[in-house]
């Protein structure tokens, strides 16, 4: 079958090429895949920045599609099931991560599309536990995109709490950015996003998928907005999700006394400078977001299946497999808030 493969660590060393089809044995489902999303994730493997990437590998962990098989020991998933999956391939079971189902944070994790092949591939295999069915009702295009929406739950309602009511700034308008402002809306809450004026394309996607309010920050007063908005107040909830130092301080600065800070970006470095004053004096609750957990996934897919969140909103460039590199390309430069590899439509 073909295949994007990350051949070796550093810049690049990315190919498509042939390789063996994976097979269903024990637990294993095999998935015939439909479309397969780029993440962020998938462009630091390319330039050699994700330590978690162990080559020789396929890439993705963004997918839906079609089962075509199933190993001995699969219950309940059945082969014509259409399925999307979370990105936990293995972990060690025994720690008190996996035992809570906390498999994000487990330190044995072994994760699809970084130490085991992905979706960047006409087939993958995927353990039981870890595949969801999908509602009718949800095309196999959003479903491709359940994982970062699965990481906007986690942030929004299982770490952050949003409420109904709540004023709500996300920073970042990528494809994080949109899943979080979309799970927020989704709670009742009053959505800005933050960010720059290369975005005006992002903003007027979260605009028509129910952002309140766009702020250029190289135009506009983001604190000023947000305090007028607030009677002086500032912001319940503030998601940092651009990867971006500044845009941390800046939540911290507009979030009001005993608010909380979610933070879901990496940054580029492992110590930065952070406002950490403001955490001290206004009693700030700073909260870490990482990727997302089985619950997450439920969610998820509730809020697509009730149709009050639409991530296929976001999916702006469709490439086959074999153009995978011009959407990377795309991606890396912001030219598309989404880029989808298409492998396999006719399955829709």
């Amino acid at each position: 079958m073909k295949a994007v493969v990350k051949t070796e660590v550093g810049y690049d060393h990315m190919e498509y090429m042939d390789v063996p089809e994976p097979e269903a044995t024990g637990d294993l489902v095999k998935i015939k895949i439909a479309y397969s999303g780029i993440c962020g994730t998938d462009l630091h493997a390319f330039n050699g920045t994700y330590a978690s990437t162990k080559p020789p590998v396929i890439l993705g962990h963004e997918f839906s599609g079609v089962v075509v098989e199933v190993g001995p020991d699969v219950k309940k998933i059945k082969v014509g099931d259409r399925v999307t999956s979370e990105t936990t391939f293995k972990t060690c079971g025994v720690c008190p991560m996996c035992l809570s189902k906390d498999y994000n944070l487990c330190g044995n994790r072994q994760g699809i599309g970084t130490q085991i092949n992905g979706s960047m591939a006409e087939y993958l295999v995927s353990r039981e536990e870890s595949v969801h069915v999908l509602p009718d009702n949800v095309s196999l295009l959003s479903a491709s995109l359940t994982e970062p929406l699965a990481c906007g739950v986690h942030s929004v309602i299982e770490k952050g709490n949003v409420q109904p009511g709540d004023i709500v700034v996300v920073f970042g308008a990528g494809a994080i950015g949109q899943m979080v402002s979309q799970v927020a809306k989704s709670q009742g809450a009053t959505v800005i996003i933050a960010g720059l004026t290369q975005d005006e394309h992002r903003f007027e996607l979260a605009l028509a998928a129910g952002a309140d309010r766009c702020v250029d920050q190289q135009k506009e007063d983001l604190k000023a907005i947000v305090m007028e908005m607030t009677n002086n107040v500032g912001a319940d909830k503030c998601f940092e999700c651009s990867g971006a130092v500044p845009a941390l301080n800046k939540a911290l600065e507009i979030v009001r006394r005993k608010g909380t800070v979610v933070q879901m970006g990496v940054f580029s470095n492992t110590h930065e400078t952070i406002w950490t004053d403001l955490i001290l004096h206004r009693e700030i609750v700073y909260v870490g977001s990482r990727s997302q957990k089985p619950s997450s996934w439920v969610k998820a897919l509730e809020l697509m299946r009730d149709g009050v969140v639409v991530p296929e909103k976001i999916a702006t460039y469709l490439t086959p497999l074999e153009n995978w590199r011009e959407g990377f390309e795309k991606m890396i430069k912001g030219e598309v808030t989404k880029g989808i590899i298409v492998l396999d439509d006719t399955l829709e």
